[in-house]
C-alpha cells in the first residue's frame, strides 16, 4: 500500500509491535523497507518476535542512559578531587586532563582516569599506499596473491571511511631495505595526525595474588 494515501484514510496507532497505522479500515505495520503492510497478513511468530524485540530494547535504553549517566558523573568527580587535591599544595588545575589513579587506602581499588591519543592518518598515507605497492609489484611477480591481499586488508577502511591505525603501524616493524619501502615507512609516520583525546574510566580490584584485575564495564563482556 502507498504511504501517500489520502491523510482522511489514515490513522495511527500504537500497538506493542510499534507504530501501526489503519489504512482505508486495515491495521498495517511498516516493514523494514518503508512498506506499510496489513498486520493480519504477518505469521504470529512474526508479530512475537517484533514485540519481544521491542521490549527487550526498552530496557537496554534505559541502561544505556544509566552508564552514561554514571560516566559523565565519574568524570566530573575524578576532575573535582583532582582540583581539591591539587589546592592542598596551593595549585589551582583544571583536573580534567592527564592520566589519574586513584586508589582505596587498603590499595584493593582502583579508578583509572585514562586519556588516549585520537591517532589518523593525513593524505600522505596514500603516498605510502602506491610506494607499498610497487614494491609488491616487483617482489610478487612469481609469487601468489596472499601478500598482495595482506597489504590491501592493512590499509582497508572500515565503514566510517578510516584506516585501522593498528595495522597500518605494524608494517613498521618489517625490517626491509628497499628504498621505496623505507620511503613508503617515513610517508606512513609523517602522515600520522593526532586528532583529539578520548577519555576512559577504568576500574580496577586486587585478587589474592595481588594482581589487579579489570572490573568489566562492557556488557557484552561481563
Amino acid at each position: 500500500m502507498n504511504q501517500e494515501m489520502n491523510q482522511e484514510n489514515m490513522n495511527q496507532g500504537n500497538t506493542k509491535q510499534g507504530v501501526t497505522q489503519v489504512i482505508n479500515g486495515t491495521e498495517c505495520i511498516e516493514n523494514s523497507k518503508g512498506y506499510w503492510v496489513p498486520v493480519s497478513t504477518l505469521k504470529p511468530l512474526d508479530l512475537m518476535r517484533d514485540e519481544f524485540v521491542r521490549e527487550k530494547f526498552k530496557v537496554l535504553l534505559v541502561l544505556s542512559a544509566q552508564i552514561k549517566a554514571v560516566k559523565d558523573s565519574l568524570f566530573e568527580d575524578i576532575a573535582a578531587f583532582v582540583s581539591v587535591s591539587a589546592a592542598e599544595y596551593g595549585v589551582s588545575i583544571g583536573g580534567k586532563k592527564g592520566n589519574v589513579t586513584l586508589s582505596t587506602f587498603d590499595g584493593r581499588y582502583q579508578i583509572q582516569r585514562q586519556m588516549a591519543d585520537v591517532i589518523s592518518f593525513d593524505e600522505r598515507i596514500q603516498a605510502a599506499k602506491a610506494l607499498i605497492d610497487e614494491c609488491l609489484r616487483d617482489w610478487t611477480a612469481d609469487a601468489g596473491p596472499e601478500i598482495k591481499a595482506f597489504v590491501d586488508k592493512t590499509f582497508e577502511v572500515d565503514k566510517e571511511g578510516n584506516i585501522s591505525t593498528a595495522r597500518v603501524l605494524s608494517l613498521r616493524r618489517i625490517n626491509i631495505t628497499d628504498a621505496r619501502w623505507v620511503n613508503a615507512m617515513q610517508a606512513i609516520g609523517d602522515s600520522l595526525q593526532c586528532t583529539g583525546t578520548k577519555p576512559y574510566v577504568r576500574a580496577k580490584i586486587r585478587d589474592e595474588s595481588g594482581n589487579y584485575q579489570h572490573v568489566s564495564l562492557d556488557i557484552a563482556s561481563v
